[in-house]
């Protein structure tokens, strides 16, 4: 059994086009009516003014006076009356001696009766107007003292039937009712263009749908836990919702201070706002803000005309990080690799010295093996006790070993396991110290007596970090740009390159702290970071004189 389908309710536009309608039919219909009584009034004030000229006219004319000394009053006016009536356009002249007997009529047989209404107030001298029904009907009169010598010798009364005045005013109701039609159908014509273009923006909704969407539209705008920013057509905040207000760092400001304000006030990273300020969209790029990285996504608005940009936000700080320490640990399964198959060659040398029947030659070998291994091991340790750091040593010096490169712990390093606060992470140091190393690595790869020196150690106030290669060198052109993202003077890879300087400043930026690059004595780069210490739990540097910076 299928159930009746429930008609749609009107649209928003429909339903402001039937209010607009009603709306001008109430008014023209209103204005109408007024007009109507004002003219029925107007009508009857005119017929009055009318009939009240005719009956003084009459009444001052001179051959009327001459007939009423005549024996047969009536012989004289009867035809001077109807002549008046067909002149002055009035329905009936009456003419009538003081008593009030008719001494003219529009009908015959009403002459020599006596005339119908009041006349007690001509008979005194006045002249006055009153709407009675007489022999004609209703109408409008005015009657009037003929005096001589100070005396009422007649009367005279003229009149316009009620109906007449009605017809007069019909006619100009039928031009008002015309009038009024076509407004209403210019108000109509009008008002359905209006709520056309209205139907357009509105999708052809109704209020309760538009409604219904603003609430999912805000639901749904705060529950993403992306970041979503819609800048107008101007590059001003039109809306942020709660993760994009987080991710780029203005969560803590209320909407009244971010919305309405340019992309350029937001304080954001100088690429960062480029991309916002583009007009062609970005897709999955990369971006650093103070403390997170950030995939950013943009789309041009436009219907017609540019309207606006949609800027989607991805917070992959996490994932950033775990790539690198991802790829870190590819590179220590690769170092691992390389030299199970070195001991594996080295076991077979001893297994073959051994048969050989040189057991002396084959402990030598292996005791030389393992004094080297342990030899690097305690030199590291020794430098850096710090056991994440002294970890990522050990793992960045077999993966340079791997490429051709020596990675060597400076002499003058010297940091001590529970001498870094609480507050600087391992996963910074990490972060740091590993970047670094991988961009010397791949800098003085390929180069004669290819070398990275690392330096670490720790002060009574800063941590000092400084990683010397001898490749190329730095063009002095690139210092400011080294650090930002995508600059690289190497091809790029499979993953990309110019990332890792990037993190390594946004790290260095977080702690407050320091970081530098210049040429080394052997021709290739210095990098140095600086970061302070904020407790007091750090002793002077045991370094030696004349080292650090």
């Amino acid at each position: 059994m299928r159930l009746p389908t429930l008609p749609r309710p009107r649209s928003l536009a429909g339903q402001l086009f039937a209010m607009q309608a009603v709306l001008i039919a109430v008014v023209v219909a209103g204005y109408a009516l007024f007009t109507y009584i004002s003219d029925q009034r107007q009508a009857e004030d005119a017929a009055v003014r009318q009939v009240t000229a005719v009956a003084r006219s009459i009444a001052d004319a001179p051959s009327v006076r001459s007939a009423l000394h005549t024996p047969d009053p009536s012989a004289a006016l009867q035809p001077y009356a109807l002549q008046v009536m067909r002149d002055a356009d009035v329905d009936f002249v009456t003419i009538m001696n003081a008593d009030g007997i008719r001494w003219t009529h529009p009908d015959r047989a009403e002459i020599g009766k006596r005339f119908l209404g009041r006349i007690g107030p001509a008979q005194h001298g006045h002249t006055f107007t009153e709407t009675y029904t007489g022999t004609l009907g209703p109408s409008v009169r005015a009657v009037t003292p003929v005096e001589e010598n100070g005396r009422v010798v007649a009367l005279v009364s003229a009149g316009i039937k009620v109906e007449a005045i009605s017809a007069r005013v019909q006619d100009q109701v039928t031009a008002l009712l015309g009038v009024a039609g076509a407004v209403l159908l210019l108000g109509a014509v009008g008002t359905y263009v209006v709520n056309a273009r209205l139907r357009r923006h509105t999708h052809g909704m109704n209020a309760t749908e538009l409604s219904r969407m603003h609430d999912y539209h805000q639901a749904a705008l705060h529950a993403v836990r992306e970041g979503l920013l819609m800048l107008d057509g101007r590059y001003r905040v039109a809306l942020i919702n709660d993760g994009g207000r987080e991710l780029l760092g203005v969560g803590d400001a209320p909407d009244a201070d971010v919305i309405g304000r340019p992309v350029t006030d937001l304080g954001l990273p100088a690429p960062l706002t480029g991309a916002l300020l583009s007009a062609q969209p970005r897709v999955d790029e990369v971006h650093l803000t103070a403390s997170r990285v950030l995939v950013v996504n943009t789309s041009p608005v436009s219907g017609g005309e540019r309207r606006g940009t949609v800027v989607t936000l991805r917070d992959v700080t996490e994932l950033q990080s775990l790539m690198g320490e991802l790829d870190s640990e590819r590179g220590f399964t690769q170092a691992l690799r390389s030299q199970a198959h070195e001991a594996a060659n080295r076991l077979h040398t001893v297994v073959s010295l051994i048969e050989l029947g040189r057991a002396e030659e084959a402990v030598e070998f292996a005791t030389a093996e393992l004094e080297l291994a342990q030899a690097l091991t305690d030199q590291v340790v020794a430098a850096v006790s710090e056991p994440v750091l002294a970890a990522l040593l050990l793992g960045k010096t077999a993966q340079a070993n791997e490429r051709g490169v020596e990675l060597v712990v400076s002499p003058d390093s010297r940091l001590d396991d529970g001498l870094l606060p609480a507050g600087l992470s391992a996963r910074d140091l990490v972060t740091i110290l590993g970047n670094l190393i991988d961009n010397a690595v791949d800098a003085a790869q390929g180069s004669a007596g290819a070398r990275v020196t690392v330096t670490a150690y720790a002060s009574d106030a800063e941590v000092v970090l400084r990683v010397t290669d001898t490749g190329p060198g730095l063009d002095p052109a690139h210092a400011d740009l080294v650090f930002q993202r995508g600059f690289s003077t190497k091809p790029a890879g499979p993953g990309g390159r110019g990332l890792g300087l990037a993190l390594v400043r946004q790290a260095v930026h977080r702690h407050e702290g320091t970081l530098t690059v210049a040429e080394s004595g052997e021709g290739g780069a210095v990098f140095e970071v600086r970061l302070p210490l904020r407790t007091a739990a750090v002793g002077p540097s045991p370094l030696p004189a004349g080292g650090g910076a």
